[in-house]
C-alpha cells in the first residue's frame, strides 16, 4: 500500500499540476464565486459556519476581512503558480482559499465539487521543489497527487452513497434529471427529455458509473487515461444539458493525466522558431572541396605543424 500511495512521478508533472492548480484558484476567484464578495451585505446572524468554522473559531464575514482575503489570495496564488517558494506561498494559499470556501459555503448550500481542489491545496506544499519539463522522479510528489486521485474518485463515489442513502431507489426510478431539466435545462436536454424512460436509464448510468469510479485504480495506464477521459465527457454532458459545472473537481481530476507532456511555453517558441535545431540556419557558403584544409580533414600533419622551440617564433 505505501509503495502505492508513494508511486514516484516525474518532477514535471506536479510542477504543471501544481501551476494549473493554483492558475484555477486565481481564475475561481474573479469568475466562478466572485459572488462571495456579496455575502457581506447579508445579515451577520444568517452565517452558520460550518463545523471547521464552529472548532476553530472563525471570526463572522465583513467587508474589510473578505476584501483582504480576495486580494491577498488572488496575489498569492499567482505567484505560487510560478512554483517559488511551494511550501510557504503553498500553505498561504492553502488557508486562505479554505476560509473563502467557509464563508461561501456557510449560508446553507455546500457545494461537493469543491472537495478534491482543497485536498489537492493541501497536499501540493508537501511535493517540494519541482521544475518544468522535469523527468527525475519524486515519491513526495507522487503521493500529492495520489491522494488528489483519491479525494476525486471519493467525490463520485461518496456522491452515490448520498443519493442512495437519502433518496433511495426512488432517486433511480424517480424525475430528479427531469427536474434539473425544468429549472435549468438546455435545448439538448429538451431533445433528450422527449425519448421514453431514457432519463432513467441515465439515472441508473449515473449511479453505476459513480459506485464502481473506484475501479480506476485497477486499469493499466493506458486504460486508465480512457476511464479519466469517460469522467470528462460525462461532464461535458452534464454542462451542455443542465449547465451544472463542477469546474474545481475537472481541474483536481487533472491529477490523472501525464501533464508533464504539455508544455506550452515550449511549445509557442517552436511555433514562432525560437530554441528549436532547425531555426538554427547560416549564411556562410559551404566549403568546396579545394578549400578544405588537409589537416583538418585528417590527411596528414602540416610541413610547419611543429612546436616551436622555446624563444624562437613558430615558422621556418
Amino acid at each position: 500500500m505505501n509503495r502505492w500511495l508513494t508511486e514516484a512521478v516525474p518532477r514535471g508533472r506536479v510542477a504543471a499540476f501544481r501551476t494549473l492548480i493554483y492558475l484555477f484558484v486565481a481564475a475561481d476567484l474573479v469568475i466562478f464565486t466572485p459572488w462571495v464578495r456579496t455575502r457581506v451585505s447579508v445579515p451577520g446572524d444568517l452565517y452558520q459556519p460550518l463545523l471547521i468554522g464552529r472548532l476553530l473559531p472563525l471570526p463572522t464575514p465583513t467587508e474589510t476581512l473578505v476584501t483582504v482575503i480576495f486580494w491577498a489570495l488572488l496575489l498569492l496564488a499567482l505567484l505560487a503558480a510560478t512554483g517559488r517558494a511551494p511550501r510557504l506561498l503553498g500553505w498561504a494559499v492553502c488557508a486562505l482559499y479554505l476560509e473563502w470556501m467557509i464563508i461561501a459555503m456557510s449560508y446553507g448550500k455546500v457545494d461537493h465539487d469543491r472537495f478534491g481542489l482543497l485536498v489537492a491545496l493541501a497536499v501540493l506544499p508537501t511535493a517540494g521543489r519541482a521544475r518544468h519539463g522535469d523527468t527525475t522522479r519524486t515519491e513526495a510528489g507522487g503521493w500529492a497527487l495520489r491522494v488528489t486521485q483519491i479525494a476525486v474518485i471519493c467525490t463520485y463515489f461518496l456522491a452515490a452513497f448520498a443519493k442512495l442513502r437519502f433518496g433511495g431507489l426512488d432517486w433511480l426510478t424517480g424525475s430528479v434529471l427531469a427536474r434539473a431539466i425544468i429549472r435549468r435545462g438546455t435545448d439538448l436536454a429538451d431533445l433528450i427529455a422527449q425519448v421514453p424512460y431514457l432519463l432513467i436509464v441515465a439515472q441508473f448510468g449515473i449511479v453505476a458509473f459513480e459506485l464502481l469510479s473506484p475501479m480506476v485504480f485497477l486499469l493499466p495506464p493506458r486504460w486508465r487515461l480512457a476511464m479519466v477521459g469517460f469522467f470528462y465527457s460525462f461532464h461535458a454532458v452534464t454542462i451542455a444539458t443542465i449547465t451544472i459545472s463542477f469546474a474545481p473537481h475537472l481541474a483536481a481530476m487533472t491529477s490523472f493525466l501525464p501533464l508533464e507532456r504539455v508544455r506550452p511555453l515550449v511549445w509557442a517558441r517552436r511555433l514562432i522558431g525560437l530554441g528549436s535545431p532547425e531555426a538554427v540556419t547560416t549564411d556562410a557558403p559551404e566549403p568546396r572541396p579545394a578549400d578544405v584544409d588537409p589537416v583538418a580533414a585528417g590527411a596528414g600533419p602540416a610541413l610547419d605543424d611543429q612546436a616551436p622551440v622555446v624563444g624562437r617564433p613558430a615558422g621556418p
